[in-house]
């Protein structure tokens, strides 16, 4: 999931990474779309009022929630299509997720840490540092069965920090256990990772390496550590979600869609410069929501999501 941005030159870094860590250009907009896709549904537009979208998360009567990181604020968007604002002040939230009591958990990088935003909006600080470090910059994160949190904790400068680079060497993804004070680190073997999301079984991770343009799946282990890493496909992502069939979907240059197996399924069009993030909602979890840079949109599928 996720967000990269500097003051005025957010979009000029997107395209950075869009042209280094992406080949879709030359890619046919369409190869099979008809296996996931509403028929003749195409991205509608909800709102262009934004300055960078990231971080959809859906609760547990379908509404999704969402960040518009450069304004500090988290919207919403409920079953009947209407948006609203949720939350101001933020502390600039990226990956959002919601655990099973309800409650928001953020990464918020304006002090790097790890929140709970209770439905009253109360803030608990879960997570404020590895080993006594100020972490890189918590960007994306999925909660498992047990209530244990991964999150992918790439370094992107913001100009709120008052640092200029990162208190930790290299770019990692930490487990934070339900109910501990401190994270463990999981993997240190990629280069910048970013979008995470698993299975629903439990039994594998997929973390996508943004930088070196490629999806890992990992193992999970009943510890919670992670363990015999494959190469998933070459593609890097900022955000990523699943379906009921195990199809994986990829966001940056519009969102591609893989099989189980790594085959590419279709890369859905999207008329914004760039897909930060992506989740299923609505009342049947049958609509996909995608964030893309100013703009929000859904797309009616024919699949189920499964977060």
């Amino acid at each position: 999931m996720t967000y990269c941005y500097k003051a005025g030159l957010f979009a000029a870094a997107l395209l950075t990474i869009a042209g280094h860590a992406f080949g879709l250009q030359n890619e046919a907009p369409k190869l099979d779309s008809a296996r996931v896709v509403a028929p003749g549904a195409q991205p509608r537009q909800i709102s262009s009022q934004f300055t960078f979208t990231e971080g959809p998360a859906v609760d547990k009567k379908g509404v999704i929630y969402f960040t518009d990181q450069p304004n500090d604020k988290i919207w919403k968007f409920d079953t009947d299509g209407k948006l609203s604002l949720f939350m101001d002040k933020t502390g600039r939230s990226n990956g959002l997720y919601f655990d099973k009591k309800g409650n928001l958990i953020s990464c918020a990088d304006e002090k790097d840490e790890l929140w709970s935003i209770s439905p009253k909006k109360k803030v608990t600080v879960l997570l404020k540092n590895y080993q006594g470090q100020r972490l890189n910059g918590p960007n994306d994160l999925w909660i498992d069965s047990k209530g244990g949190i991964y999150f992918t904790d790439p370094y992107y400068q913001r100009d709120y920090w008052d640092r200029k680079k990162p208190d930790i060497d290299g770019q990692k993804v930490y487990y934070l256990p339900k109910g501990k004070q401190e994270a463990t680190l999981v993997a240190d073997d990629l280069v910048q990772p970013n979008g995470i999301v698993g299975t629903p079984d439990g039994k594998f991770l997929y973390v996508a390496d943004i930088r070196a343009n490629k999806t890992y799946k990992y193992q999970i282990n009943a510890d919670g550590s992670l363990s015999n890493r494959q190469l998933f496909v070459e593609q890097g992502s900022d955000g990523m979600t699943l379906d009921e069939q195990g199809n994986v979907y990829l966001s940056g240059r519009g969102v591609t869609v893989y099989d189980p197996s790594g085959k590419k399924i279709t890369n859905i069009p999207v008329p914004s410069r760039w897909v930060g993030n992506l989740c299923f909602g609505g009342k049947d979890r049958r609509t996909l929501f995608i964030t893309a840079t100013e703009s929000v949109y859904t797309l009616p599928m024919q699949v189920r999501g499964v977060e």
